[in-house]
């Protein structure tokens, strides 16, 4: 199963991420957590210490100039479009602590790519869509993106391998703006199914504000709004360890529509 999280950024998508991704592992199932979004948030969301020091596969600068044949910044120069990849969530993986509930999880960050623009046909852009895909398509474990504010990373090719993809928003015209983004997108690279979880619900009116905005999308799961998210997040906990039984349940429910 391959699950992509979208959104605007700082509505929730590490939070829903990371809760989706550890009750998985959870019930079993082999989950590789991928954080794409530049501003990595999925590692605290899983409960992963500060302590534990993670290294981006964007700022493997050696590793990406080997892999593609070509120096980082020699631009003008041809490098590899499918470098080896096969090898890379395994080598830089990194495996939760035993003490977090739902530690069947391996996280993968992707980092940023500071050269060029954000769509560059530069080495390490190419080097990371190629990993994005190689996992989507050809890696048998549960995958969990958790993407930046878009789908950067994702070609026409990779989406055939996406199961959903699905957008988090908040009861506010700027994270409507960037869902429909999304979701236009994703359509022009072939991706149809969308599932739209409402998060920092504080009451009915924000429900339904989320509804009209967005009416040919189905409302698959509304999380209110916790002062325990935030404290699990200053707390260092995985936001499953804070969640309280409702929660669980909004999660849980989310789970059950992506299975369909």
């Amino acid at each position: 199963m391959k699950i992509a999280i979208s959104g605007k950024g700082g509505v929730g998508k590490s939070t829903i991420a990371a809760a989706v991704a550890l009750t998985l592992a959870k019930r079993g199932q082999k989950v590789l957590a991928l954080d794409s979004d530049p501003d990595a948030n999925l590692a605290s969301a899983l409960g992963i210490p500060k302590s534990v020091k993670i290294r981006p596969i964007s700022a493997e600068i050696k590793l990406i100039e080997e892999r593609t044949g070509v120096q980082i910044n020699e631009y003008g120069k041809v490098f590899k479009l499918n470098p080896e990849v096969s090898d890379i969530a395994e080598k830089f993986a990194v495996s939760l602590p035993n003490d977090v509930r739902g530690n069947g999880v391996n996280l993968v960050v992707l980092g940023a790519v500071k050269s060029g623009g954000g769509g560059c046909a530069c080495p390490e852009n190419t080097f990371i869509r190629s990993l994005v895909a190689d996992l989507v398509l050809y890696k048998n474990e549960t995958l969990v993106m958790d993407m930046e504010a878009g789908i950067e990373h994702l070609g026409r090719g990779t989406a055939m391998g996406v199961d959903v993809m699905i957008i988090v928003v908040e009861p506010g015209q700027r994270s409507i703006d960037c869902a429909e983004t999304v979701i236009r997108l994703s359509n022009e690279i072939g991706l149809k199914r969308f599932i739209v979880v409402g998060n920092k619900i504080t009451s009915k009116n924000d429900e339904e504000y989320i509804i009209n905005s967005l009416p040919n999308h189905k409302m698959t799961a509304f999380m209110p709004y916790a002062q325990n998210i935030r404290e699990a997040d200053r707390d260092g906990v995985s936001v499953l360890d804070a969640f309280n039984p409702e929660q669980i349940k909004v999660i849980e429910s989310l789970i059950a529509e992506i299975e369909k």
